[in-house]
């Protein structure tokens, strides 16, 4: 009785004079798998990387969505700006107490709790304009929100300690992690924009709660892959380690760079008439980020760390050159949008490289409190940059603004370059 062909073997056959042989077997390709392909074959990454996405997703909405909520109910983009920046101010003091305590006792254990009191926050905030409660109840429940850990600190120890003497694998997951966060910042304030304005003024802030609540429980589950705690009482302070200080004084400039621009792109894009056009045009520049950070990923870095920085930090000076040629040279806000665009590939692979000397100079049991302390600098940066830059369009032009972006990344290339530490 004759036998099946096997499922691999060819297929003879005779055309005229020739022998034909067919076959017929799959394709294996045998090109390795990708950075990322790998980075997410690690164990429990996928899991915890959903959880992390999910509760971070609300950071990019809640500022929007207070600023929607109060200012409608109260008639005052003053109150509103006001109580947003207790909350920013609030968080720099107590963001890097929240992060010590991570170190100490685990992410669970603390991100749970802290996490609860800043959503009940969220929601408290949300009754008191809904009640129409004394002003001060505003200040004092958006303050609240203040212990939401640093949820992108969290992910990035989780990568550390998964990947731990793995220096490519851990670069690729940075990068990845910067990604995430432009993708939240830029979707964040679409989300709250659309669930303020079709449903009611209050829905950005609930479901911001209700998601930061759901993705940190789901996170914080993921039990495998939670670094251990380390008790480390004679620990050195993350602030104290050496070549901290400096590094956190270029996160502090490069937050001037981020909140100039934005508040000076928002000026120039009402002086041309094209207000409602400002979320999509900063929106471009987080795509640009996000786009070079992905591929700042893939590709394997040459040199140490610290040697990296001061040429990323002189790429992104040149770059923030292009907005501040655009507006001055044409007016027009497309061609600003492009030099957005392009202007934010230097944002992601300046982060990547400055968070990875972050964990490098990091006593590994205050890990999470190193990461957020770079965090709290560049929110103080953002503070600094977003008053000079609406100093300078109130008192010269918005034209005249997109000079304090480029002159803050001239300050960060020179610290950078002054303070290499060994």
């Amino acid at each position: 009785m004759p036998q099946p062909t096997p499922h691999r073997a060819p297929l003879f056959t005779v055309t005229a004079d020739t022998l034909v042989a067919v076959d017929f077997s799959p394709r294996t390709r045998n090109r390795p798998p990708g950075p990322y392909r790998r980075l997410f074959a690690t164990r429990g990454a996928r899991a915890f990387t959903f959880g992390n996405l999910l509760a971070r997703l609300p950071m990019g909405m809640f500022s929007v969505s207070a600023v929607v909520m109060l200012a409608g109910a109260r008639g005052s983009y003053a109150l509103a700006g006001a109580v947003t920046a207790t909350g920013l101010a609030t968080t720099a003091v107590v963001a890097p107490w929240t992060a010590r305590l991570v170190d100490r006792y685990g992410q669970a254990r603390i991100g749970v709790p802290a996490t609860v009191i800043a959503a009940l926050g969220s929601l408290a905030l949300l009754l008191c304009v809904h009640f129409d409660a004394p002003a001060w109840t505003l200040f004092a429940c958006y303050a609240a929100t203040a212990t939401t850990p640093n949820i992108g600190g969290l992910s990035r120890a989780r990568w550390a300690h998964l990947l731990k003497g793995d220096d490519g694998a851990l670069h690729t997951a940075n990068s990845f992690e910067q990604a995430a966060d432009e993708i939240c910042f830029m979707l964040g304030p679409v989300l709250a924009a659309f669930l303020c304005g079709t449903f009611f003024p209050e829905a950005g802030t609930l479901v911001g709660a209700v998601l930061l609540l759901t993705g940190m429980l789901l996170f914080t589950a993921q039990r495998s892959t939670e670094p251990p705690v380390r008790r480390q009482a004679r620990a050195r302070s993350p602030f104290r380690a050496p070549g901290m200080p400096p590094l956190l004084a270029v996160c502090l400039a490069m937050g001037a760079v981020f909140g100039s621009m934005e508040v000076v792109t928002i000026a120039f894009a009402d002086a041309q008439g094209h207000r409602s056009a400002a979320g999509l045009v900063l929106a471009l520049q987080a795509a640009g980020s996000c786009a070079a950070g992905l591929l700042y990923g893939a590709l394997k870095p040459t040199g140490p760390a610290d040697a990296r920085l001061p040429w990323c930090i002189a790429a992104m000076t040149a770059l923030m050159t292009l907005p501040l040629l655009a507006a001055a040279l044409t007016g027009s806000l497309p061609l600003l949008a492009g030099a957005l665009l392009v202007a934010g590939m230097a944002t992601a692979p300046t982060m990547v490289t400055t968070m990875t000397l972050v964990q490098q100079r990091t006593p590994e049991a205050h890990l999470n409190e190193g990461m957020t302390l770079a965090v709290t600098g560049l929110l103080g940066g953002i503070a600094c940059g977003s008053a000079t830059g609406g100093q300078l369009v109130d008192h010269l032009s918005p034209t005249a603004g997109f000079g304090v972006p480029v002159t803050a990344a001239a300050a960060a290339l020179l610290i950078a370059g002054a303070h290499r530490a060994p």
